[in-house]
């Protein structure tokens, strides 16, 4: 046998067991048609010889059909694949999982919309690419780069210590915070910050306070830590502190309450703090879009006014920079901050360093305030765009909550019944309209029933203003149509 028949005989044989594994898999069925040879051989990257080869064997063995003038296909007469359980049935499941398994395995968690191309999407959280200060974040990186160290090794798992110093600056100047840099721990994204303080602060059956409305993925961050979710309601004062029941932990967004907008007043933040301290419970304060405020300046931080330590303040650069960079920070008390490393150590060993450097080059040269200061501006300019269009194109149809600060608004359809929130919603997007119910923010909680309007969360920090307004009055005439037919169905 030539010496370069032995490789060409393996990738035959490789091929053939491929293809015989999406056979018994299930994801090619009987019947299903088969790439060609010369496709597959540029899929493998050798030549068709070999793929015609592989092919070969496998109708010798039964696996594939071929005929005259047709596409070579699995055989009609294969029975149906084994070991492939039905995914619906019980089956699908694993016979035993931990506790904190099972409780997941019962979630539904918000799906992650992928509409396709739409005429305006008022997805919130998604920011404008044209935003994203590429030049300064490429010099950033680039000198990141340049210093890189001889040897490549895990790092700190609390954060670069670069990073965590210009985040101490930072936080002082722009929020009034004062920590030492020992109190950060960087994190991948504010949803890792949650769940790690969900890990390390609540044990099951034990309660938790959240705001109602609120943020759905803290909802089931503390949910899967086995937390009885005691929802709050929320008014113009921000979540209501009179008579918190006791509790573990707290769950706030007070600079700026998601999804409402609201700002906790003073009187509500001394209570809250005197709450925990009283208890022996954290509040995890979510400061997630404290930038965008375009009245006034930014509300201090309750960590600025908490005198015992009970404050975890969550931030991140998602609202600023990008959500892509998977960028966040916690500043822990003093007290917490091992344990907090340890279990941030544990999770992921540490986030990525590049980027922590990156960010850190950032601050320090005062290229992040710039830019946040310009997308200040900017968002500005699209919050304003969005009033003028809604009082334009929906008059008093629509009310609006919540345009004081941050990337969105809370539209409540005076028109439309919350029953028929989710109808609405499909209209829109039948019309090319990316808009997003605000009724699953609430909490499954029969004594706190949600407004009996129907709520859109609109966010505007990825569009421009002729797509705002593009995207307003093709809502506006699909609300319309919507309410015609509603109308005519009650006659």
């Amino acid at each position: 046998m030539a010496s370069d028949d032995v490789p060409r005989r393996r990738i035959t044989h490789r091929i053939g067991e491929t293809i015989k594994g999406q056979i018994a898999s299930g994801l090619l069925a009987p019947g299903a048609r088969l790439p060609s040879t010369r496709s597959l051989a540029v899929e493998w990257g050798v030549s068709r010889t070999t793929v015609t080869a592989a092919y070969e064997q496998l109708i010798a063995e039964g696996y594939l059909e071929t005929r005259q003038g047709a596409p070579t296909q699995v055989a009609r007469g294969l029975p149906p694949a084994a070991g492939r359980p039905d995914q619906t049935g019980p089956a699908a499941c694993p016979d035993r999982l931990s506790a904190h398994g099972q409780r997941l395995r019962e979630f539904v968690l918000p799906p992650t919309p992928d509409t396709g191309p739409l005429l305006a999407d008022f997805r919130y959280g998604d920011l404008a690419a044209g935003d994203f200060p590429m030049l300064a974040w490429r010099k950033a990186a680039g000198a990141a780069l340049l210093r890189r160290k001889a040897r490549l090794r895990y790092e700190e798992p609390s954060g670069s210590s670069g990073l965590r110093a210009a985040l101490q600056g930072y936080l002082w100047r722009a929020r009034g915070l004062r920590c030492d840099a020992g109190q950060i721990i960087v994190v991948n994204g504010s949803q890792q910050g949650l769940d790690l303080c969900a890990r390390l602060l609540i044990d099951p059956g034990e309660r938790a306070v959240m705001e109602d409305p609120g943020y759905n993925l803290a909802r089931q961050v503390l949910l899967a830590a086995g937390a009885e979710i005691v929802p709050v309601p929320v008014d113009e004062e921000g979540m209501r502190t009179d008579g918190l029941p006791l509790a573990r932990l707290a769950y706030v967004t007070p600079s700026h309450q998601f999804p409402l907008g609201s700002v906790m007043s003073a009187a509500r933040r001394r209570e809250l703090l005197a709450w925990a301290r009283h208890g022996g419970a954290y509040v995890i304060e979510d400061d997630y879009d404290s930038e965008y405020r375009f009245d006034i300046a930014p509300v201090p931080p309750l960590q600025a006014l908490d005198q015992a330590a009970r404050v975890i303040y969550l931030g991140t650069v998602s609202k600023t920079l990008s959500p892509t960079l998977r960028l966040g920070y916690l500043v822990v008390p003093p007290a917490l901050s091992s344990t907090f490393a340890k279990a941030k150590r544990l999770a992921d060993r540490q986030t990525p360093s590049l980027e922590q450097e990156a960010l850190a080059g950032l601050i320090e040269g005062g290229a992040y305030e710039r830019h946040v200061r310009r997308a200040r501006r900017r968002n500005g300019e699209r919050r304003a765009a969005l009033l003028a269009a809604l009082s334009a194109r929906l008059g008093d149809a629509v009310t609006v909550v919540g345009a004081d600060a941050g990337l969105h608004v809370v539209a409540w359809l005076n028109r439309v019944p919350r029953a028929r929130e989710d109808a609405l919603v499909a209209r829109a997007l039948a019309a090319g309209i990316g808009v997003y119910p605000i009724g699953p923010l609430y909490a499954p909680a029969p004594d706190i029933a949600p407004p009996e309007t129907a709520g859109l969360v609109m966010g505007y920090a990825s569009l421009d203003e002729q797509a705002i307004d593009r995207g307003v009055r093709k809502l506006a005439e699909a609300l319309e149509a919507f309410c015609v037919e509603g109308d005519e169905g009650r006659r």
